[in-house]
């Protein structure tokens, strides 16, 4: 009987109605109300932190726009004078070849040109305004390839390197693109385990798309420094131009994916990059 109460509209009862129904009826519908404007108020809530995401999102985007149109010429003229002033070093080195004094500061003349050549070429890696040159490729000879590159680097600072990438998988994607991602990742793992530590590359299909993990047993991250990581010319490196990371999520951004980034349970920290499945393998073929 209850029941039956609990579902009466207050409005359609008879003057016959007695005082327990009526008010029974009312505190259904105040109820039922009340839930209603707790729904509404929730899902307002939902939609205005979904708001707030996409704005800053977007604003974080156009500030890379301008940043990246001011940094790309910036980094072209820089360029065009390192040019004849590295050619002049090497001109210079020739004639004072017997001098040993001169030579040591050749050396070092040259090592901050080399420096400063590093700075311009992350500049134009991330200015770089390019879709992808898609091809179909293995994730193994990739990583491979990046991680024996960097042997004499795991040798120096004791860093156990392996790597777990089934020997089928391919991914279709810019080959250079993943390379530079997966290498600038590898290369910050390298900075942050100087004492030494263990990296771990695997790559592994998801029915998503592809998934390739970075990780190291380095001091793993702050929330603030987590939050502020991808951010171009941010860096917690007493060197270093801070466009590592930044340059690793543009590419993944471009290939229609987005990059993780978490603590280990075990210590350190593991970045994931997610890459949806653009085309079937069999079309690709």
């Amino acid at each position: 009987m209850t029941n039956s109460i609990s579902q009466v509209d207050p409005l359609s009862l008879g003057s016959d109605a007695d005082l327990e129904t009526v008010l029974s009826a009312w505190y259904t519908a105040t109820v039922q109300l009340e839930r209603t404007h707790e729904a509404l108020r929730e899902e307002v809530k939902r939609l205005t932190g979904e708001l707030e995401v996409k704005n800053r999102e977007l604003a974080r985007k156009d500030r890379l726009a301008d940043l990246g149109r001011m940094a790309s010429h910036i980094a072209h003229e820089v360029r065009n004078n390192l040019v004849p002033v590295t050619l002049y070093l090497s001109l210079l080195r020739r004639r004072v070849a017997d001098d040993c004094s001169c030579g040591e500061i050749l050396d070092k003349v040259e090592a901050g040109f080399t420096a400063l050549d590093v700075t311009v070429h992350d500049l134009l890696h991330f200015t770089a305004d390019r879709d992808p040159r898609r091809e179909m490729f293995l994730v193994s000879e990739l990583i491979e390839e990046v991680v024996e590159s960097l042997a004499p680097q795991f040798s120096a600072q004791s860093i156990d390197a392996t790597h777990t990438v089934d020997s089928e998988l391919t991914v279709w994607a810019d080959r250079d693109m993943l390379r530079r991602a997966i290498l600038n990742l590898t290369l910050n793992a390298i900075d942050i385990m100087p004492e030494g530590g263990r990296l771990e590359v695997c790559a592994v299909e998801r029915e998503t798309g592809i998934e390739i993990e970075v990780a190291d047993t380095g001091p793993g991250l702050s929330d603030e420094v987590a939050g502020k990581l991808f951010d171009p010319f941010f860096t917690t490196k007493s060197s270093g131009t801070g466009l590592g990371l930044a340059i690793v999520a543009r590419i993944v951004e471009v290939h229609g994916g987005q990059i993780v980034v978490s603590n280990r349970p075990e210590g350190g920290a593991v970045f994931t990059l997610q890459l949806p499945s653009v085309v079937s393998k069999e079309s690709a073929a």
